[in-house]
């Protein structure tokens, strides 16, 4: 049984940073891609950043210039790294990793920015 583990978030002052991390509990096999996705409460869940074999990191346009995703294959992990934050980008981050047809979710972690 693969799991996602997340780490990293917490409560953080508009214009501060905070990175998130995410790992599996288990190495078996390469992910084909990870991401990280973000939900808030009435919302559906939106994709902020992904990192694909053979494509660049993908980012949405709310968080471009601020965030950066990096991926470590041979760990199978993921970060992201978040500066200039918004209260806006309130919500719950979740790791995502796919293999072919096979999908991975963490279980959330908040991020809180105080405005």
């Amino acid at each position: 049984q693969v799991q996602l583990v997340e780490s990293g978030g917490g409560l953080v002052e508009s214009g501060g940073s905070l990175r998130l991390s995410c790992a599996a509990s288990r190495i078996i096999w390469r992910f084909n891609a990870m991401a990280w996705y973000r939900q808030v409460p009435g919302k559906e869940r939106e994709l902020v950043a992904t990192v694909a074999d053979g494509a660049s990191a993908k980012y949405a346009d709310s968080v471009k210039g601020r965030f950066t995703i990096s991926r470590d294959n041979a760990k199978n992990m993921v970060s992201l790294q978040m500066n200039s934050l918004k209260p806006e980008d309130t919500a719950v981050y979740f790791c995502y990793a796919r293999r072919f047809l096979d999908d991975y979710w963490g279980q959330g972690t908040q991020v809180t920015v105080s405005s």
